[in-house]
């Protein structure tokens, strides 16, 4: 191991952010492709040297144009996201392609999520799956947890519910938290898997305690069901608001029918009112109609006609049957 990654790691000698960049930069500047490439880290995360986007992409491009597979992925970060370098998503594919060549897993899971969304690429499934696949064949989670969306959805290959579970299992098992939750959802309602709801609740959990506002959604859920877990109101609420506050709002939604039914606990029209405004002004459909209904009826706020005629129209806007009849009926009495 060379003397500057000692100091970078502090492996036998003190630990040196300063001493590390001294020693990366010397033989950076004699045309090391690797030192190119950690001198481009550090100044990337300002460890040892001033941080700057532009020095840290001007070594990547440095060590890439040797062919360092490292340089060659964060410089397809860089002009992806625009740091550094003007934003490039051509460029930014050509450089991940080059790296992924190379056999570099972050590389290919980017590269597909490019052939994904058709960034600096055409939009190709089958290509998208063909890269997951590579960085999922190592092991990589979000690839793994990808590759099983599209066989899920059937894009870019044959539909399989099988082999969705099998990958998602594969990331949940890493702890993904996205792949946590869909295998839950798997397992809840017995896709491409037998019907477990007790594996069903532990894996939303895993998925929420992690902040994943959608397992902290269905935890919450399961708890107003009692399905894979005693049944409790007062912690579908608490799992719920937590998604909420992340911005959810079909947890917001799902609050409001709580307090509305009293389901679990102590009814509330103010209560369910309150989270239904919430969720209808982040453009929840269903929220929007029944704040209308609330509205028409003057449960939990104050009754107001115009009120209701505007939740509702909010609603019909999206398409929503019920709401157009029930705004239509407002329109005959001349107040929408």
């Amino acid at each position: 191991m060379q003397p500057r990654h000692l100091y970078e790691n502090g492996i036998g000698v003190e630990q040196s952010d300063l001493k590390a960049a001294e020693l990366y930069k010397q033989a950076a500047n004699e045309g090391v492709a690797r030192a190119q490439y950690n001198l481009g880290h550090l100044y990337e995360d300002g460890r040892g040297v001033t941080q700057s986007d532009e020095e840290a992409a001007q070594w990547y491009q440095k060590g890439a144009a040797q062919g360092d597979s490292m340089a060659q992925m964060n410089l397809g970060i860089f002009y992806q996201d625009g740091r550094g370098v003007p934003q490039d998503h051509v460029e930014s594919v050509r450089w991940l392609r080059k790296a992924a060549d190379q056999g570099e897993a972050i590389a290919q899971f980017k590269l597909g999520m490019k052939y994904q969304n058709g960034s600096g690429v055409a939009q190709s499934y089958v290509e998208a799956a063909r890269w997951y696949r590579k960085a999922a064949d190592q092991g990589h989670s979000m690839a793994q947890c990808n590759l099983g969306a599209l066989y899920g959805s059937g894009r870019g290959m044959a539909q399989s519910d099988a082999e969705a579970a099998r990958w998602y299992k594969l990331a949940a098992d890493q702890g993904d938290a996205q792949a946590l939750c869909n295998l839950g959802r798997f397992l809840e309602n017995g896709i491409g898997m037998a019907v477990d709801f007790v594996e069903a609740a532990r894996c939303y959990r895993k998925a929420a305690e992690q902040e994943h506002a959608y397992g902290q959604f269905h935890l919450a859920s399961m708890y107003e069901k009692g399905r894979g877990v005693a049944k409790s109101g007062e912690e579908a609420v608490k799992w719920n608001k937590k998604a909420s506050d992340l911005g959810l709002a079909k947890a917001q939604y799902a609050l409001g029918n709580i307090f509305g039914t009293g389901s679990g606990v102590a009814q509330s029209y103010a209560e369910a009112a309150r989270w239904y405004t919430i969720a209808a002004t982040n453009g929840h459909a269903l929220a929007q109609v029944n704040m209308g209904t609330l509205c028409a009826t003057g449960n939990g706020v104050t009754q107001s006609n115009s009120e209701a005629a505007h939740w509702y129209r909010k609603a019909a806007e999206q398409g929503d049957a019920t709401a157009k009849r029930n705004l239509a009926v407002l329109m005959k009495t001349g107040v929408a």
